[in-house]
């Protein structure tokens, strides 16, 4: 048995030529191609940058766009975790319009403080997750029929609850949707803190990059110069600082809204649990190859029941800020919410089959939705040919994906996924290497029910 090297004993690696050029979009695992949907956000928002004469990047328009679009992207990060585990999710809509009547309800009529009303819809979203999680992991009746019956009984619940009418809510409770970052008393042309806020994200940019050198080099990992770090960090910085500065500069009384701070840090959080605990390495392990998870000691009943029960909890806060922004509660609220919300996770590189997706990707996939929407209404453009549009970008998005995979070529949004499982691999595998090649050559002599599972 050799002995392995240990990092120190290892020089590190170094590149250059074209495989520098592709680390300034991505470090040594990408290429390229793995910024296919960044790319097309990137598209998206030029041509209608132009075509609106410059209306797209104006910061009344940036804030309206996060105002309009925060809710459908934080389903988005749930959702992502859901299609990951090979499940899907219908009932995200109707679980945050029944959330939000009984949010205004309790405001309007049982006179409850609105902070309590947020503790009362969070509860609330989570007692939904567990009735689901409960017929999907213990039961183990499938998601989308589990779903497809919440989106029936949760929308019923809406219209019984507030009887078809809508319901207001306080203004002080608009804060969470329509609210935000407050003006400082200086006597400056743009929002302080919004600014701040910027400011905070460059920074994290620079030290982000320079902790992945430390540790490359302490692992004796493959490094790219430094000019290619140096130009990663002013590029990206630099995005943060125009797109803060757009948002700080807008008409007076606005600045970055209080629902965009909330995604940010929702996005922040999400991105830490999928790419760096315990849990977040299950739902891949279950999603990728559940069979070999269960038998490596994954409790994939577990994982089922928290990411369900994790996705009511974010529909019912999506719909309080979608109730706060809208002043009231309605029976129409969250009507199609879970069709847009899929449709950014695949687009933002999820596989159908599951075990593949990212947070980040799927925030991309729900820009791109967001944007195309946003500058289609911006040109004038029917409701009909918005849908129409959305339509042929969802089922192009999926169509590259599938014919890359079967020309034997890498998947163009699996990529995505790369950094995560080197740095899974790095660490060391989920389930033990003796298991894992006799589960794969083995799966069809294993019983039927265990099969199932």
């Amino acid at each position: 048995m050799s002995t392995a090297s240990t990092p120190a004993s290892t020089p590190p690696k170094k590149s250059g030529g074209l495989a520098d050029i592709r680390k300034v979009f991505g470090g040594g695992q990408s290429t390229l191609r793995q910024f296919g949907i960044l790319g097309s956000l990137i598209v998206i928002i030029v041509i209608f940058q132009i075509w609106t004469n410059g209306l797209t990047l104006s910061p009344t328009n940036l804030i309206n766009v996060v105002n309009q679009y925060s809710y459908i992207l934080i389903l988005a990060i749930g959702m992502v975790m859901v299609i990951i585990m090979g499940h899907i999710d219908l009932s995200v809509g109707s679980v945050a319009a029944f959330t939000g009547i009984i949010v205004a309800k309790s405001m309007a009529e049982w006179n409850l403080p609105w902070p309590l009303a947020i503790v009362l819809g969070i509860a609330v979203g989570a007692a939904i997750g567990a009735w689901q999680g409960f017929w999907v992991a213990f039961v183990g009746v499938p998601a989308f029929i589990v779903t497809l019956a919440g989106m029936l009984i949760f929308r019923g619940g809406n219209q019984l609850i507030g009887q078809s009418t809508t319901t207001p809510v306080p203004q002080e409770f608009g804060i969470i949707g329509a609210g935000y970052l407050p003006e400082l008393a200086l006597p400056l042309a743009f929002n302080v803190l919004t600014m701040l806020l910027g400011v905070l994200g460059a920074g994290w940019i620079v030290w982000n990059e320079f902790h992945l050198r430390r540790t490359q080099k302490k692992l004796g990992s493959e490094m790219a110069p430094v000019w290619v770090s140096i130009v990663k960090v002013v590029v990206l910085a630099g995005v943060i600082l125009w797109a803060a500065w757009l948002f700080a500069t807008g008409r007076p009384g606005t600045s970055f809204p209080i629902s965009g701070i909330i995604l940010v840090v929702l996005v922040i959080v999400y991105s830490f649990i999928t790419n760096n605990t315990i849990f977040g390495r299950h739902i891949y392990a279950v999603g990728g190859n559940r069979l070999a998870a269960t038998l490596s000691g994954v409790k994939d009943r577990r994982v089922d029941f928290f990411v369900m029960m994790n996705m009511s909890v974010l529909a019912a806060l999506a719909g309080m800020i979608f109730v706060a922004r809208s002043t009231a509660s309605g029976p129409q609220d969250g009507n199609g919410w879970e069709l847009d919300a899929i449709a950014a996770v695949f687009i933002g590189g999820a596989a159908v089959s599951g075990g593949i997706g990212t947070v980040i990707g799927s925030i991309v996939g729900g820009l791109v939705m967001a944007f195309l929407n946003n500058g289609l209404q911006l040109i004038g453009a029917g409701a009909d040919v918005v849908q129409i549009i959305k339509g042929l970008v969802l089922l192009l998005a999926v169509a590259v994906d599938v014919w890359s995979k079967r020309q034997g070529g890498p998947s163009i949004f699996g990529i995505w996924s790369s950094r995560r499982k080197a740095k899974l691999e790095s660490e060391g595998p989920v389930e033990p290497p003796a298991v894992a090649p006799s589960v794969a050559s083995n799966e069809s002599s294993q019983p039927s029910d265990l099969r199932s599972r």
